[in-house]
Order: structure tokens, then sequence, then C-alpha cells
């Protein structure tokens, strides 16, 4: 990576685990001798509402705060998130996202319909789209829970110059040790 200072968005719904990934993230990045940035925007998000984080990080880092245009990575735990977010990704940019649905509140209501396409609709603004099933890996590793680590297994996969020990070492630093075999196997299962 250059000395410039990348953005990366976790984006999710609420109990999916965005917090944890942004740690593992941090902590990973941090290992690198990076400024790291991470700055955790809640929405409603014990109730099933959006939740962002920006990790931000380079040589200097001055605010955690990413602003539209500038996300280099969207890291999407739910599909219609990434589209909800996509204004932040820069012309170009990368979005890993997996295919799962959750219904937000209007869907559930039936005041809305959940949107058709998103992955189009992605691509048609211009993003690189990473789309795949991760909830079934996760499920692979042992647990739907483990989703968060399978994103960030496949984030790691866009990182070549951190090597993957570093992320799996990550886990036995932030994941309660009872978690760490589950969690170590998620993130093995969701490299490329």
């Amino acid at each position: 990576m250059s000395n410039s200072v990348k953005n990366i968005m976790i984006v999710g719904v609420g109990g999916q685990g965005t917090l944890l990934a942004s740690k593992l993230l941090g902590y990973v990045l941090m290992q690198q001798g990076y400024d790291v940035k991470v700055s955790e925007v809640h929405g409603m998000s014990q109730r099933g509402g959006s939740v962002v984080t920006y990790v931000r990080f380079g040589d200097k880092v001055y605010s955690p705060v990413i602003d539209k245009g500038e996300a280099d990575y969207i890291l999407s735990f739910e599909k219609l998130e990434a589209l909800r977010w996509i204004e932040y990704l820069k012309i170009g940019g990368q979005i890993i996202t997996n295919t799962q649905e959750v219904d937000p509140m209007p869907v559930i209501t039936g005041a809305m319909q959940y949107p058709d396409n998103i992955i189009e609709k992605l691509e048609s603004a211009g993003a690189k789209v990473d789309a795949k099933d991760f909830l079934s890996i996760a499920e692979e590793a042992g647990s739907a829970k483990a989703v968060n680590i399978v994103l960030m297994g496949r984030l790691s996969d866009y990182f070549k110059d951190i090597p993957y020990e570093v992320w799996d070492k990550a886990i036995d630093e932030i994941v309660p040790e009872k978690y760490r075999e589950l969690n170590h196997k998620a993130l093995k299962l969701g490299r490329g």
C-alpha cells in the first residue's frame, strides 16, 4: 500500500459482528505499523438497524471520519447495506458483500419491498463487486455468527502485503478463547 491514507467502511445490521470485525482490522493494521483511526457509528443497532464503522489507516491519520467518495473498500455484511452506503465509495473502489438479505423495518412492516438487482446496481454505480454467500461459509466453519470473520478472511485477500499469519494471530489477541478455533477456521475459509 502507498503512504496515503486508505479508507475502509464496514457496514451491516446490528448484531452481525461489525464491531468485532473493525476491532480485528484495526489490530492487524496497527501491527503493520500504520496510524489507525476507527470510528463507530451506531444506528438502531439493537433493533437490526444499520451499523457503520470507519477504519482509516496510513502513515498519519488525522480524522476517523470517511466522507462521501473517499472509501477504498466497503465491507458489507448484507447487500442492501452495500447499496445504502455506495455513495461513500471511490470511483472504482472495491465492495466485498455478503449476498445475505436482512429485511429492514420498512420491508418487515410491508411499507416497502426489498430491492431487486442490488449487485447489478452496485456494479452500474462503478464499484468493483466481490459478492458471495459468506453466511454459508460461516455455517461451514461452524456458526452463522462467524460471518464477520469470514468477511475479514476475504478482505485479507486484498492486502497481499500483510501476511496471513498477522490476521490469524489477531484472532488470538481479540477473540475470547472459547471462540478462537471457530474463528481461525472462519478466517481461513473466507480467503479466496
